[in-house]
């Protein structure tokens, strides 16, 4: 089963309400979640940011749309019950809430035009079934997808040294490696067959990690690991970071998941996404902030 919309939530919702008792956000959203019959993966399944639960964004939209309906109330934060009016609509035995249905309520009308909202405008939540978070995460998603893939498109024409250099940039941004100077000599420096460079794990160089990195556009195979692999052991070393433009085959992957030797595979589409997560070759165009009021700041207790 596919997560209800946001719109979906709404009828649900109030029904869970009709006691009359006052619920928590957290136990209205594990009662939706069982009354649609999600699966604990659906359950838990985020945002593109990776910081929120779908579902539990949608069901935050509905209980607010509700509640600036006038079907719901909340006595106190956090806290939500059913009002007179939301009783009187689940009395009328509706098949289904969404936006149409509430805008019989003044309140509601009033709550839309604030927002100066237009029901042609595709962006309005309505407009698709996306809550505001989702199609704002879904297109910036959509825009760091594009720049990962003109990224990769820019590693693939890069030199190898150029590579190389850039390969240490982002493992020092990650946090190994000491600082960039220490971690640049250790690079291209062992000569090792299979192995392109070592480089702290820490920055007290307590550990190693023996690195080799190809501008491929081959997929990368199995017996391209193995000889990774084989050169590590020569070092005696356990950890091997092993970076391509291209990508790894199944059987590299299934048989660095099978060695004793800590091996981690990066491919070009991650490499990308690790360069614009510790802004390596990117720069920032924009920043927005997304904001909510803050409960405490009205609090006259």
């Amino acid at each position: 089963m596919a997560i209800p919309d946001y719109q979906s939530c709404m009828l649900p919702l109030l029904k869970f309400y009709a006691d009359g008792k006052d619920h928590s956000f957290h136990e209205t959203v594990e009662a939706l979640a069982k009354e649609v019959k999600l699966t604990e993966l659906e359950r838990r399944e985020l945002l593109p940011s990776g910081k929120q639960e779908i579902f539990a964004n949608r069901v935050g939209w509905s209980r607010t749309y509700l509640k600036k309906a006038g079907l719901i109330e909340a006595p106190m934060r956090g806290i939500n019950r059913i009002t007179q009016r939301g009783l009187d609509v689940l009395k009328q035995k509706p098949q289904k809430i969404d936006v149409n249905f509430l805008l019989q309520f003044k309140e509601f009308q009033e709550f839309r035009a604030l927002r100066h909202l237009k029901s042609e405008e595709a962006s309005e939540p309505e407009a698709n079934d996306k809550t505001p978070e989702e199609s704002l995460e879904i297109a910036y998603q959509r825009i760091r997808d594009d720049l990962a893939a003109e990224l990769l498109q820019r590693l693939k024409t890069c030199s190898p040294a150029f590579f190389e250099r850039l390969v240490v940039e982002v493992i020092v941004k990650m946090g190994y490696g000491g600082n960039r100077q220490d971690a640049g000599k250790a690079v291209g420096k062992s000569g090792d067959g299979g192995i392109d460079g070592i480089i702290k794990e820490d920055k007290l160089g307590l550990d190693a990690i023996y690195i080799q990195a190809k501008r491929w556009d081959n997929t990368v195979g199995r017996p391209e690991i193995q000889k990774f692999v084989g050169a590590l052991t020569g070092q005696r070393a356990k950890k091997g970071l092993f970076i391509t433009t291209s990508e790894f085959s199944a059987d590299a992957e299934d048989y660095v998941s099978r060695i004793d030797a800590k091996v981690v595979l990066i491919d070009g589409e991650t490499l990308a996404q690790l360069m614009i997560e510790h802004n390596v070759g990117v720069s920032t165009v924009n920043t927005y902030e997304v904001k909510k009021v803050d409960s405490d700041y009205f609090s006259e207790d």
